[in-house]
């Protein structure tokens, strides 16, 4: 259990000095087991991933370790292919491959793992490597803060409609 008790409501997005990694920090009120849930349920996903105004549909989703996914996001012609494996997932972590159909070598391995704060709050600590500098910079110049934030508003209040 951490001692920070500090809330973060909006997502906090670093990039590490050294190494070709961004890293996202984040507070949700909900349990560590429906936070992951919401990570690798297929139906609950498809509710909050990405920003306000695209819709999600799954292509195939195999949540387990050695498994993969695919999903599209978008809006009319607009279309958006993302893929990955999966390959761990635990009671506090999940370890996968993430791949955006539009940069099909630019695969980044990517570890969520959650922290329970206490009093029915969880701390989303999460990471994506890519393969270099140049990647992590456009990753973080693509205006993803906009997704991640609105994909994380949304999980909020998917979360307290759960509870």
């Amino acid at each position: 259990m951490s001692t920070d008790t500090t809330t973060i409501t909006e997502a906090r997005i670093e990039a590490d000095p050294n190494l070709p990694l961004i890293r996202i920090t984040r507070d949700f009120k909900a349990s560590p087991a429906a936070l992951l849930r919401a990570h690798v349920d297929p139906e609950l996903f498809v509710k909050w991933i990405g920003p306000n105004g695209l819709n999600t549909t799954i292509d195939y989703w195999d949540a387990r370790d050695g498994g993969s996914f695919r999903y599209v996001a978008g809006d009319g012609d607009q279309q958006y292919g993302f893929r990955g494996c999966f390959h761990r997932i635990s009671d506090d972590r999940i370890v996968q491959t993430f791949t955006w159909e539009g940069m099909p070598d630019g695969v980044s391995l990517e570890t969520l793992r959650v922290e329970d704060l206490g009093n029915g709050y969880t701390r989303l600590h999460a990471q994506s490597l890519v393969d270099s500098f140049e990647d992590r910079d456009a990753w973080l110049r693509s205006g993803m803060e906009v997704g991640v934030n609105d994909g994380y508003a949304k999980l909020d209040t998917l979360l307290e409609a759960e509870a």
